[in-house]
């Protein structure tokens, strides 16, 4: 059954979240199609209060977010999860946590990544670490 179908029966039973694979996931799924899974979800069955969050996951780090907001429309309204790419930064968990922010910060400012980086030594880590294109970290 195509996800297109299968989360609308998810969702006419309520739930308020659905997890889909993210940008270079770490599984099968193509980019396409986790935008294809993207675009399913945030479109409204009745209206605009029945989408649920969607819950970007898969082998992410900071590198994917200026292609996840690029490819979700801009936007911000989605929970980004990442494991490796927290917990396994070379500065530990917080630092982790922080350059996944800083990735997104600058995104949303319109800042390469690697220009953020120079101010910011928790992303210049993670970038040098997982590689700028980096598909699962």
């Amino acid at each position: 059954m195509e996800f297109e179908v299968y989360q609308q029966f998810w969702r006419l039973l309520g739930i308020d979240q659905f997890q889909i694979n993210g940008i270079r996931a770490k599984y099968w799924e193509s980019d396409e199609s986790f935008v294809d899974s993207f675009r399913a979800i945030t479109t409204p069955l009745f209206s605009a209060a029945d989408c649920p969050m969607p819950v970007v996951c898969s082998g992410q780090w900071g590198g994917q977010a200026p292609d996840t907001y690029a490819r979700t429309g801009g936007t911000t309204d989605l929970l980004y999860l990442c494991g490796g790419g927290v917990v396994s930064h070379p500065g530990g968990p917080a630092a982790g946590v922080r350059a996944v922010r800083q990735a997104w910060e600058a995104t949303v400012q319109g800042v390469p990544l690697e220009a953020y980086a120079r101010e910011h030594p928790e992303l210049a880590q993670s970038l040098e670490k997982f590689g700028r294109n980096a598909g699962a970290a």
